[in-house]
């Protein structure tokens, strides 16, 4: 179905003047996010607390922001068909920028971005070690918009054209490219790993009177995870349920790990400050327990907008409150950015591992960072109870694994209520729970090798998609100056 969406727009969009392929590629963006977003009902109105007009408001609000960016695309399409251009080239280039715009615009909200349709695919994964998921959006929609071009040539002139099969045959080249370019799988130094999936319900999850239950669960977990040989366990984000002050670990898992000799990593409500919660700056944060040589703690950096903080507060406060009420009374605070946390182990010294919390990693050049940083494995914590029995936790493991095979890491995922996985560095998902069930998974993760080369992608960025913004860029201008020299003649 990845490979129809892009021909069908192509298609319907053909030879319609800018400001209608605009407005028609709005209107078809947004109905298509507003069912990929459908759990925004649950986050709001089951866990949110909003009235139920709001919950049926939310998807159609939210998918307004990738419909507009949506326009862009069918403006450039259809001042390119109109001045009689046919490039799927050009289209997949455009539709590429517009991807990339969607990861950083209005601090971004890259979901549901098109490469991740392709997370099953061996070939377009290996692409993304090269190219990141930008790469794979690239090859579908070339692949969609070169059946559209080859059918409307074969339109108008009984034939096709030939920059239809030149984008099919760079699909299929494309995709060999990715094939080659997949990592070998990691021989050597592995480490034994637990993934924690409590199963806490979101609605009791901050309640003071199931605190404690909440710690015996995930104790109760973390006990059997190392009677199974774990010498890392690993907590979904803000498992603890009450909040850390002053970067002091956690007791309850300081006692924990003391006990069982294993190395936590967990999530957890880091509070720095004043006495007062009005006074105090609260933080979604990721524990080492004990402590690794480089830093216990790791603060999300990037923030849900209107989840964990709402922008343009003294504007907007007083009509908004943000929708993750239980991890703080008021705005969560940023880190400082991404980076690897050690873990000790003793005489084979300390481990560097990427912590990326969440919403971060819908964010390839964030996650890819942690890897730039020395990271040899992903420890990936989230919370997807917010999404209820929807979607959302599938859609969200797919973009997990496409960060790993960016990255050409392992990915241990801790999520609450699933989906918790063990991720290879392909990004074929190895093993996982299923969502709403109490459990843990324990594997032998290799760790990537200090002689083995970080990806392409974790040293160069994101240098196709800007390559890609320059095509789109450079052909909007010379269709501007190609219009102005009409005019003046």
């Amino acid at each position: 179905m990845s490979w129809w969406g892009p021909a069908l727009l192509v298609w319907g969009l053909w030879g319609l003047s800018p400001g209608r392929a605009a407005l028609a590629a709005i209107a078809a963006g947004w109905v298509a996010h507003a069912c990929i977003l459908h759990w925004f009902f649950v986050v709001t109105v089951t866990y949110g607390h909003a009235p139920f007009v709001v919950g049926l408001l939310a998807p159609i609000g939210a998918a307004l922001y990738p419909a507009l960016l949506m326009g862009i695309f069918g403006l450039g399409w259809g001042a390119w068909t109109r001045n009689g251009g046919s490039s799927p080239f050009f289209a997949a280039a455009l539709w590429t920028a517009v991807d990339y715009l969607r990861s950083f615009v209005f601090t971004g909200f890259p979901w549901a971005t098109l490469g991740y349709a392709q997370h099953e695919n061996p070939a377009l994964m290996g692409l993304a070690s090269l190219t990141g998921v930008y790469g794979m959006s690239f090859v579908v929609f070339l692949g969609g918009a070169s059946l559209a071009t080859a059918l409307a040539g074969f339109r108008r002139t009984g034939r096709f054209p030939a920059s239809a099969g030149w984008g099919l045959v760079a699909v299929l080249a494309l995709q060999g490219v990715g094939w080659v370019a997949r990592p070998a799988p990691m021989v050597g130094e592995t480490i034994r790993v637990a993934a924690i999936q409590g199963d806490i319900d979101q609605g009791l999850k901050w309640d003071p009177d199931w605190a404690e239950d909440t710690l015996r669960i995930y104790e109760e977990l973390s006990r059997q995870a190392v009677r199974e040989g774990a010498e890392v366990v690993v907590w979904p984000e803000t498992a603890v349920p009450y909040g850390i002050r002053n970067g002091q670990a956690p007791e309850r898992v300081l006692d924990l790990a003391v006990e069982s000799g294993a190395t936590f990593v967990v999530g957890a409500v880091a509070v720095d400050g004043g006495a007062r919660s009005s006074d105090a700056r609260f933080y979604d944060s990721a524990f080492v327990v004990p402590p690794g040589s480089g830093g216990a703690r790791y603060d999300k950096s990037h923030l849900v907008p209107f989840g964990e903080y709402v922008p343009l507060r003294d504007l907007l406060g007083g009509f908004i409150r943000g929708v993750a009420t239980g991890i703080a009374n008021n705005d969560v605070t940023p880190g400082a950015g991404p980076r690897a946390l050690e873990l000790g182990r003793g005489e084979e010294g300390a481990l560097r591992v990427g912590v990326p919390i969440c919403y971060e990693l819908l964010f390839p050049d964030l996650v890819r960072r942690f890897a730039g940083d020395g990271a040899r494995v992903l420890f990936a914590l989230t919370n997807d109870a917010w999404y209820g029995r929807t979607g959302a936790p599938y859609q969200f493991l797919a973009m997990t694994a496409v960060r790993s095979a960016e990255s050409g890491l392992w990915t241990v995922r801790a999520a609450n209520s699933g989906v918790s996985a063990m991720i290879d560095a392909r990004g074929e998902v190895k093993e996982s729970l299923p969502i709403f069930e109490r459990g843990l998974l324990v594997a032998d993760v290799p760790l990537r090798s200090l002689e083995r080369p970080p990806t392409f992608y974790v040293k160069a960025g994101d240098v196709f998609a800007l390559a890609c913004s320059a095509v789109a860029a450079g052909c909007a201008i010379t269709l501007f100056r190609r219009g102005r020299g009409d005019d003046d003649g």
